[in-house]
């Protein structure tokens, strides 16, 4: 059957591939194959718990499958990026901690990663009641084609008498008991106790100085968004938190920020009596905005309407001396500031792109920016999670963005556990970081499961800590008698740890590692790349100002490719890959800017445009049998 212009339906038939992997979560015990999903709409969903656009995905899969729970199966795909992802046990805690009620495939090996032939992280691929594949998608953002594609092979198969009803094959786990359940960040209060973002339970946990007394709780502990008071308040797997100054605080009428992640939103808490409110964001996830499709520079200054502007999964938040409060926007690789007194939102730093590039801060990438600390100089210190490095913005002495430095880390698919010379360190997805009275850093590795500690001086890494699970903050804890102290958040553990810092530390070398996708062969020479987008029904192009569309592409190592690197207009390139490098990897970003129209037409004032981005690291080998192109596919999020 040929896909309709406006469908995600495919114009192939393929019968589907089994689904093979170590072991199957969320079904009871039970292990299940294709025949036992037979008669129902399957969605493969190829994600990695590491991976910010896959925990979008998630959420955004949730209402298609409540809705057609009795037609639809989704399987969650685990196709691990980084090797502690591999760990069974911390697959396990992940599926819990992000409540997936779906079953789960544990494919350590990327075997059925391979056989549907995936090549970035969220993959979606579609198949029939008679378990042929109908799609092929990737990145977030599909959840309304799939709903059309899913009432299309309703009818279809309801018509054929190949549609079974019913209960799918999830087994709910046993529910987790205990006061804290994947606790994200931590901040002290004046009093002597913490606050604890209790991501789990959706809610705010005071603790006493014991790490263990609950003083009291602050949110329902249901999922959702709600403001009120602190019995009736809503949050949604909340992380990072913020104190502000006392005189600002009375001003202000509260006292702490929180990043309320899957609501998109900054929520103020007022401790003396409990009550939550919301500051930014309006609950839709953020999207960059269309004009960057052409131009690089992004507008810095989002406005003072804080409430009716988009955010993107903020991580962590943490008051600067200049006043304002600086935002870790995991969702769009960037830093953001709110000014408390005016509202105002704006970029600190960051283009929206995914990597790692040093400079000026509005041409530096991040990626997946997950914690944050300010030092004595009021530098900013990031936990740059997905290209598992430290980062630093120098700031000036307004408490402006000057420039951004890498301190540890080299890139996206580069990691390891190696202490040493901070050129040759290697960090595992860090979450959190602190910088500590004597110019060095101590960061949370959580995937490393280990505290370590950079040392600008010396510019040298040690471990100060190992055998954590999972630890995504750490802090200075000066209430203790004698020495200060490093408070851990244990996420994996569901506690808060106390930790001496050691006069010698660890030095620890298990070595560095790159992700261990399967390599593309590709041959030597010329090589053709085409990105394929079609805007959304209801969508035309936006070519008011030239070719909306862009492609930027490098490799690593840089010299892979002898011709065709840098950013363009198009959606083709002709790339001359170097014979005398035997493998790397092609980093590629694909931009497309449409707005709200019928093709063929005007666009109509004021419509409502955006930005459509899909980003792909693709390892591949030089092979004289390989392929002289790549055709990849950018898909409208709407």
């Amino acid at each position: 059957m040929s896909a309709s212009s406006d469908s995600l339906r495919a114009d192939y038939k393929v019968r589907a591939s089994e689904l093979t992997g170590r072991n199957w979560l969320n079904t009871g015990g039970e292990q299940l194959n294709l025949q036992a999903l037979r008669g129902k709409i399957v969605l493969l969903d190829f994600w990695t718990f590491c991976c910010i656009n896959c925990l979008h995905v998630l959420d955004e899969l949730r209402p298609l499958e409540e809705k057609y729970s009795d037609v639809l199966v989704t399987v969650g795909v685990h196709s691990p990026k980084f090797e502690h992802e591999a760990d069974p046990e911390a697959l396990a805690a992940a599926v819990e901690r992000y409540e997936i009620h779906h079953p789960v495939l544990d494919d350590p090996e990327l075997v059925t990663w391979q056989a549907y032939s995936a090549r970035a992280w969220p993959t979606l691929v579609v198949l029939d009641p008679e378990g042929y594949i109908v799609a092929h998608l990737s990145g977030e953002g599909h959840a309304q084609g799939l709903g059309s594609l899913i009432e299309e092979l309703i009818a279809e198969h309801e018509a054929k008498g190949t549609l079974h009803r019913g209960d799918g094959p999830y087994v709910a786990p046993e529910a987790r008991e205990g006061d804290l359940r994947f606790p994200g960040k931590v901040v002290p209060l004046p009093g002597g106790t913490f606050l604890v973002a209790d991501s789990g339970h959706h809610r705010l946990l005071e603790l006493g100085a014991d790490l263990s007394t609950v003083v009291r709780t602050i949110g329902s502990g249901v999922k959702g968004y709600a403001d009120g008071d602190a019995q009736s308040a809503k949050f949604n797997e909340l992380q990072g938190l913020t104190a502000l100054p006392q005189e600002l605080a009375e001003k202000l009428g509260y006292d702490v920020i929180v990043a309320d992640t899957v609501n998109h939103r900054l929520r103020s808490v007022n401790l003396s009596t409990g009550e939550v409110g919301t500051l930014a964001g309006n609950g839709v996830q953020r999207l960059l905005d269309a004009e960057s499709a052409r131009n690089e520079a992004q507008p810095t200054e989002l406005g003072t309407d804080a409430l009716n502007l988009s955010l993107s999964s903020p991580w962590d938040v943490i008051y600067h001396p200049s006043g304002k409060v600086l935002i870790a926007m995991a969702g769009t690789h960037q830093i953001f500031s709110y000014d408390p007194l005016t509202h105002a939102v704006a970029v600190y730093a960051g283009t929206g792109l995914e990597g790692l590039t040093d400079g000026a801060p509005n041409e530096a990438w991040f990626a997946q920016s997950s914690g944050l600390s300010i030092d004595a100089n009021h530098d900013v210190w990031i936990a740059d999670s997905e290209t598992s490095a430290l980062r630093r913005i120098e700031t000036d002495e307004q408490g402006q963005a000057v420039a951004v430095h890498t301190a540890i880390g080299t890139g996206l698919f580069d990691f390891g556990f190696r202490d040493g010379p901070a050129a040759e360190a290697r960090l595992q997805h860090p979450l959190g970081v602190a910088a500590l009275p004597d110019g060095s850093v101590a960061i949370a590795d959580s995937y490393n499961g280990a505290v370590r500690r950079f040392d600008p001086n010396s510019n040298t890494v040690s471990t100060l800590a190992q055998g954590l699970k999972e630890p995504a903050d750490v802090l200075l804890d000066e209430s203790v008698d004698g020495d200060p102290v490093l408070l851990v958040v244990e996420t994996n553990a569901h506690q808060l740890v106390r930790i001496p810092v050691p006069a010698e530390a660890l030095v620890v070398d298990e070595g560095a590692s790159q992700t261990q996708r399967p390599k593309t062969k590709i041959q030597p020479g010329e090589h053709a790349i085409t990105v394929r987008f079609s805007a959304p029904k209801g969508q035309k192009l936006d070519d008011r100002w030239g070719d909306p569309t862009q492609l930027k592409i490098s490799a690593s190592p840089e010299n892979l490719l002898l011709e065709g690197a840098g950013t363009s207009l198009g959606l083709t390139r002709t790339l001359v890959i170097n014979p005398e490098v035997s493998e790397g990897v092609l980093h590629l970003s694909a931009r497309a800017a449409a707005c709200d129209g019928e093709p063929g037409g005007e666009i109509p004032d004021h419509a409502a445009c955006h930005l459509y981005q899909q980003d792909w690291g693709i390892p591949v080998v030089l092979d004289a049998s390989g392929d002289n192109e790549l055709v990849l596919d950018l898909r409208g999020l709407n």
